[in-house]
């Protein structure tokens, strides 16, 4: 076999990726989890949440020392409808994040908060700036939006409607991506001007070095989700902080990998009232097969955790928070099988847990997206529940 040629490709359809490796790894998936809330032995929920969330922390394998946000405000802009505020905070000595802050006008103070969580979608050259609004953008980012949010700026969208809402760049994207010296002006600078061709190239070497970076961490003895969902927390301790923010309606919104950010939040701090899950919602041993390569990346990969907690479960941990969860069906990162099984333990659960109102999950006729009708349903449940 030449050594260019795909093995994905090459394999037979129908095939498993791994080929003949495939049936050890899925055997090694086939026990219940441990910590499932569905698991017979478990009756009291406040019990279960202590452990599972326990144990997640402890696979996450990232606690730096807690430590004050000290925030730095770098600018205030009036926008239409809300004030965008420029700042960073200090997620952990030594860690500041570049976030932003949008204060609704004519909202009755202090108001709910939400922590919105911006995608992965292998565009690395920008992370929070996929939620907000910016006069004047490169082109790619604009088209990246429209396939993604139907256009919308869902940090805006959730202001408008008289949210408090903060979203920060995760680690590796936007202000946080890898830069290395003597890199094209246009990547460090990233001009409204850059080019299509800049852009692509950015994102192409980021995920070629996303592998290494992964290897990286995890020789240097800490998970990348770890870190991501470390800040994640510290950001919903710096919302609840705010005198703008009414600290009990806290709520948190994703796609892809904000989804996945989403879900955590909500598992791992009581604080938040509702959640919304949009594009990451699976059991994983339906993933194993065929599903792996494009939706499993490094920044979700916490070794271990099956053992324990199969992914619904950890989003069974955020009860009796109220879940809204929704799926494409032409979504090719998941099985559809994967899908419908998540679904029905999600239900399980929150039944289980006599709230069975505070879960709703929804397969819309769409690819992996947060489109306006998305948006609609998941700006009723914040409104709802929050």
């Amino acid at each position: 076999m030449s050594a260019e040629r795909d093995p994905l490709n090459s394999r037979p359809a129908g095939d498993a990726d791994l080929g003949s490796l495939y049936p050890f790894i899925a055997a090694q998936a086939s026990d219940a989890p441990r910590l499932s809330w569905l698991k017979g032995q478990f009756a009291e929920l406040e019990s279960l949440r202590r452990m599972g969330r326990r144990r997640l922390k402890d696979l996450l394998h990232y606690a730096p020392a807690r430590c004050s946000p000290e925030p730095q405000i770098l600018g205030r802009e009036k926008r239409s409808g809300y004030t965008l505020e420029r700042l960073t905070f200090r997620t952990a000595p030594g860690v500041r994040v570049p976030a932003s802050l949008l204060i609704p006008d004519g909202a009755r103070l202090p108001a709910p908060g939400v922590v919105a969580l911006h995608d992965h979608g292998a565009f690395y050259l920008f992370g929070r700036e996929k939620l907000l609004e910016i006069d004047a953008e490169p082109q790619a980012l604009t088209e990246f939006r429209k396939q993604y949010y139907s256009g919308l700026s869902t940090a805006a969208e959730m202001a408008r409607r008289g949210y408090v809402v903060i979203a920060i760049d995760m680690f590796y994207w936007g202000e946080r991506r890898l830069l290395r010296p003597g890199d094209p002006e246009s990547w460090t600078d990233r001009p409204a001007s850059m080019s299509h061709e800049d852009v692509a190239a950015f994102n192409r070497r980021a995920s070629q070095t996303e592998d290494l970076t992964a290897r990286t961490i995890h020789a240097a003895g800490f998970t990348w989700p770890g870190v991501m969902l470390w800040d994640d927390l510290r950001t919903l301790d710096y919302l609840a902080s705010r005198p703008e923010v009414d600290p009990k309606r806290l709520a948190c919104v994703g796609l892809s990998v904000g989804g996945f950010r989403s879900c955590h939040l909500a598992a791992q701090d009581s604080r938040i009232r509702a959640a919304v899950i949009a594009g990451w919602m699976t059991s994983f041993p339906y993933q194993l097969r065929h599903r792996v390569i494009n939706t499993i990346g490094h920044s979700m990969v916490v070794p271990g955790l099956y053992g324990d907690l199969d992914y619904p479960d950890v989003a069974s941990l955020a009860m009796p928070s109220a879940l809204l969860v929704i799926n494409g069906s032409r979504d090719t990162l998941f099985e559809a099988s994967g899908v419908q099984r998540a679904f029905d333990r999600l239900h399980a659960s929150y039944a289980k847990a006599g709230v069975p109102d505070r879960i709703r999950t929804r397969l819309y006729d769409t690819p992996h997206e947060f489109n306006s009708e998305m948006q609609a349903e998941a700006w009723d449940w914040l409104k709802r529940w929050v």
